[in-house]
């Protein structure tokens, strides 16, 4: 039923559109999917015609930068993330709403030329900001056409369209198959294009590995640089972690302050130090140390934000004073280190339901969950409850 990644890129490269389909527990839906580079006006009325849905441009973060096509909203609340920028239409349209104009809109966005003030806003085209490291990152269509332009050795830009039945509702499986024998597309799965970019496209290159011997025991230490960001991790490894048993897992993000200082404001550098007891006890188990300072924001923001919680902002607000997410962490780099050792099933110690759900969106499965509750002490008394009331943590506050 459903063709080889290498198949669908094939038939892209020549101008041709496939069916990319997500899974049951998420929208469940099947988009058209074709090269924004190879658009016109015959792929945008099939689209429209056969697909019936929004028709959108997936696109990268630094297109839409450099055309400022801005968030369509603030803050957006689609359970999903999806990324809408503000719609566009090319100066040159009318209207702007027919397959001949929406496809000049198409060609133009993807023109490295184009300039900003060559559209009009609002528009009848909604680009869509695909996050970066693609389906690793995020299991979405938005994603998935902008790695498959990427993979089809095109720049990063698509259109797609969902598709619908004749009577308005969304498409499932079977009905997709015989879309797809119908027109004569190739038809894949995003969770077809994860694996295949884990095997062929990791977000994590290895580079060295030694021995490292520590007060809580013997570890190999398995250094790892991340392909987007050039940010070096590292795995310490005790024990046996191919048996079948789930593995012990701490994902620890780096915090200098906590780690190494000893700072009482959090409670980071207490959890690494309990995270290695309890993996020494287990006698194995794997502590990943993964350089996002400051929950994502960086070493130079994190003091800033101190300087407002000094002034009286909990950690949420002082994030978000400076521009900020509550929590800007990434933890796909490290379910691509997992993967890399060979790991998809793990007990992860963590308070927090965030990082459970990232690693599941990422392929890990999660078999269990153990506390690590450590290093509370009355200066960080409101940063706990700030993690416990605002950011989810489960925490016995």
């Amino acid at each position: 039923m459903f063709s080889t990644v290498e198949e669908a890129i094939e038939d892209l490269k020549t101008g041709k559109l496939i069916i990319v389909t997500d899974d049951e527990d998420r929208e469940n839906e099947g988009d058209l999917v074709g090269l924004a580079d190879l658009a016109d006006a015959d792929m945008v009325n099939f689209m429209a015609t056969h697909g019936r849905g929004l028709i959108c441009m997936p696109i990268d973060a630094e297109r839409a930068a450099r055309l400022d096509l801005a968030p369509m909203v603030g803050r957006t609340t689609d359970p999903l993330g999806t990324a809408f920028t503000v719609s566009v239409d090319h100066q040159s349209s009318t209207t702007g709403i027919s397959a001949f104009e929406r496809a000049a809109t198409i060609n133009a966005l993807m023109d490295d030329r184009s300039t900003a003030d060559e559209f009009i806003r609002p528009g009848h085209l909604f680009p869509l900001v695909a996050k970066p490291g693609g389906v690793l990152v995020r299991p979405g269509h938005t994603e998935a056409a902008v790695d498959l332009a990427r993979l089809a050795g095109h720049r990063p830009g698509s259109v797609i369209c969902e598709i619908m039945e004749e009577d308005g509702t969304m498409a499932r499986l079977p009905s997709l198959r015989n879309t797809a024998e119908k027109h004569g597309l190739k038809m894949l799965t995003i969770r077809q294009l994860i694996e295949y970019r884990r095997m062929h496209d990791p977000l994590v290159t290895r580079e060295a590995e030694a021995a490292l011997p520590t007060e809580f025991g013997s570890f190999r230490a398995i250094g790892y640089t991340e392909r987007l960001t050039g940010r070096e991790h590292i795995a310490l490894v005790m024990g046996d972690i191919e048996a079948a048993e789930p593995v012990p897992v701490r994902i620890h993000s780096e915090c200098m302050t906590g780690d190494v200082f000893g700072s009482r404001r959090c409670d980071c550098g207490p959890q690494l130090h309990e995270a290695l007891r309890q993996i020494s006890h287990a006698g194995r188990g794997i502590l990943l140390y993964m350089r996002q300072e400051g929950r994502g924001i960086g070493l130079m923001n994190k003091l800033k934000a101190y300087s407002l919680q000094e002034a009286g902002l909990d950690t949420v607000e002082a994030n978000e004073r400076l521009g900020f997410p509550d929590d800007l962490r990434n933890y796909a780099p490290a379910a691509g280190i997992l993967h890399d050792l060979g790991i998809d099933s793990i007990i992860l110690m963590t308070n927090n339901p965030r990082k459970i759900a990232a690693l599941e969106s990422a392929g890990i499965r999660i078999a269990g969950r153990a506390p690590i509750e450590t290093g509370r002490c009355p200066e960080n008394e409101r940063y706990m409850k700030t993690k416990a009331e605002k950011l989810g943590h489960l925490l016995h506050i």
